[in-house]
């Protein structure tokens, strides 16, 4: 079986836990069932959030929806001047045999502009 990784963002309308754990479980919900991923053909899920967001870790969000006994792993994009605020974005690594075009790619929100060229 292929090791393959997914990708996806989501942008917050605020900095809250609540608005947190809606947006990155609707995230990672739909990069599940888009490509059609079992949580245990998961391998592990690196989240990163904007530095505007401290209010709570994306990863807690994946613990609620069932995903506590994936490796996940949270960090902070760097500060580019101009970036998009309020962002999380997702790797999530999975076995699956799909090839690479066949990937869903996904970004919601206001994070659908910052790769146009991949997502679904």
């Amino acid at each position: 079986m292929r090791m393959r990784g997914i990708r996806g963002a989501v942008q917050l309308e605020r900095d809250s836990a609540e608005e947190m754990v809606k947006a990155v479980s609707d995230l990672l919900s739909q990069m599940l069932t888009g490509n059609e991923i079992k949580t245990e053909d998961l391998i592990s899920i690196i989240l990163t959030s904007t530095p505007d967001l401290i209010s709570e870790f994306p990863a807690a969000a994946a613990r609620k929806i069932g995903l506590g006994s994936v490796p996940l792993l949270c960090s902070v994009e760097i500060n580019v001047a101009g970036a998009l605020p309020r962002v999380v974005r997702v790797l999530m690594h999975a076995h699956m045999e799909k090839d690479l075009a066949q990937i869903k790619h996904v970004y919601l929100g206001g994070a659908a502009v910052l790769r146009k060229d991949i997502a679904q």
